[in-house]
């Protein structure tokens, strides 16, 4: 299993010099949570951006990730905002690999208990998958990718009815 880092709220941190939330250039939120894990996981930053500026670059620099992995579960820690255009764009490259896309709603920073809670469901759904697919882990749901979305007026992931 390889986690992927890309950024978003999941690893923003506060900058007291501008009083403003920023992605660091480092993993440092992801190892943070691992570190209360008896398992080493593969961890490796791929995009450190808001999810708003991801762009199709950026997703296909995940995509040849992927492709060059030899592993065939990943993890994809997210931004909220488009999670679901790059869980869209990854069903149409892959359909032999097992895809799970994880986020949250604040930083870790902020409440550390909705990010480590996310990623902790993500790793163990992910370990327990059977079928090839991609996924999202989100507000306490796993789902195939088209079946969850953010529901914005709440400011949580729901499953589609």
């Amino acid at each position: 299993m390889l986690i992927l880092n890309s950024g978003g709220t999941f690893n923003k941190k506060y900058n007291s010099l501008n009083g403003e939330l920023e992605i660091p250039y480092n993993n440092s939120v992801i190892e943070e949570i691992l570190k209360s894990v008896e398992f080493k996981y593969d961890l490796a930053g791929v995009v450190y951006k808001d999810s708003l500026d991801m762009n199709m670059d950026d997703r296909k620099r995940i995509a040849h990730i992927i492709m060059e992995s030899s592993d065939d579960t990943f993890i994809i820690v997210h931004g909220t905002d488009t999670m679901l255009l790059s869980a869209e764009f990854l069903s149409e490259v892959f359909d032999d690999r097992k895809i799970v896309f994880v986020g949250s709603m604040r930083p870790f920073e902020i409440d550390n208990i909705e990010a480590s809670l996310n990623l902790g469901m993500a790793i163990g759904f992910a370990k327990a998958l059977k079928e090839n697919g991609v996924y999202i882990c989100m507000s306490g749901h796993v789902e195939p990718w088209q079946k969850i979305y953010k529901n914005k007026k709440f400011g949580k992931f729901e499953v589609v009815l």
